[in-house]
């Protein structure tokens, strides 16, 4: 299969439109089968998803590791993160942050600049490879840090950047971005760097556009691109019941109801639904939803292939369940042709 590639903001970067994100590959709550995993990988890139996202938080290296063994001698585009390092010694309790299965290490914030350079060398060493594409600052941001956001964000702002910079025009990296789950995150980046890239995880969706309002035309002025996270709400969108990452509110539910209802008169998988959607936005370059197994991978292949005819997207919008502004995907927008 032939996916259409988008250009990653000013760089020469170019992604296919759907890519493979690695968490759950990680054992993200609960364990992954390591054949499984390799298989599920390896028949993506056969079907042409050839980016891959990870970092070293999932599975506390495993997911890495798995990432680098199926990438080596194939033809790739990776992104991984910085902002934790590794530790060895297990950490006490890995299950209760997602992680059953983790390797034995215990991850420690360090967004300076001496962290963010072992970091990216941790990674390379860890993936078995030469080359990362693109990095990410992973969860940095009042979501994951609170009051101590502030600290972690002095520390990028006052070294971790730099180290970043250093890297992209060394030519090590091709572009540099945050990995965040909040749009607040990246409105503070754009006052302290020129980035290339922000992967934005569950916050442009089916279910939320509010972006549109604020982040997204500042970054179509500074030229920075998207890579869509979470296309499915941590699951709410493929028939689950969490959202972001935890029980998903009645209000949700409820909307999530309506729009379902809207998809099954015009005959149209929710799912598919909310996979090709952010591909409407021009500065959105490539979707990534988290894989499990080979029957995540093919449900993910046949949705990317379904069509969904404009009227469909028109009628969420008069129900009032798609931002007035937000872009209508082409036509099965994910093929480089039609066919």
């Amino acid at each position: 299969m032939k996916f259409a590639t988008r250009r990653v903001g000013k760089t020469s970067l170019e992604l296919p439109t759907l890519g493979f994100g690695t968490a759950p590959l990680g054992g993200l709550f609960d364990a992954v089968d390591g054949a499984e995993a390799a298989q599920t990988l390896a028949e993506a890139l056969d079907h042409g998803m050839s980016y891959v996202d990870t970092a070293p938080f999932y599975g506390f290296g495993r997911s890495e590791r798995r990432v680098g063994d199926q990438l080596r001698g194939r033809k790739h585009q990776i992104s991984t993160k910085v902002g934790r390092l590794l530790l060895p010694g297990p950490a006490p309790d890995p299950a209760a942050v997602g992680w059953p299965d983790a390797l034995p290490f215990h991850p420690v914030y360090d967004y300076g600049y001496d962290g963010i350079m072992r970091s990216f060398e941790d990674s390379l060493q860890r993936l078995g490879l030469d080359q990362i594409d693109v990095l990410y600052v992973h969860d940095i941001g009042e979501m994951t840090h609170g009051t101590d956001n502030v600290r972690h964000f002095k520390a990028l702002e006052g070294g971790g950047y730099r180290a970043l910079e250093e890297l992209r025009m060394s030519g090590r990296l091709k572009a540099i971005g945050l990995g965040v789950n909040e749009t607040q995150a990246c409105l503070d980046a754009l006052n302290i760097g020129d980035w290339d890239v922000f992967l934005l995880a569950g916050r442009y969706t089916l279910l939320e556009q509010t972006p549109l309002d604020d982040l997204f035309p500042k970054c179509v002025e500074r030229g920075v691109s998207f890579v869509v996270g979470g296309p499915y709400n941590s699951g709410i969108l493929v028939g689950g019941d969490t959202w972001n990452y935890g029980a998903a509110p009645e209000s949700v539910m409820k909307r999530v109801e309506r729009v379902s209802a809207i998809c099954q008169d015009h005959n149209i998988p929710m799912p598919a639904a909310a996979l090709q959607f952010p591909l409407g936005h021009t500065a959105v370059t490539s979707v990534i939803p988290g894989l499990r197994n080979r029957c995540e991978l093919s449900d993910t292949i046949n949705w990317c292939r379904h069509p969904i005819p404009r009227e469909f997207w028109q009628a969420l919008k008069i129900e009032g369940l798609m931002h007035s502004d937000a872009p209508i995907p082409p036509a099965l927008p994910f093929l480089a042709t039609s066919s």
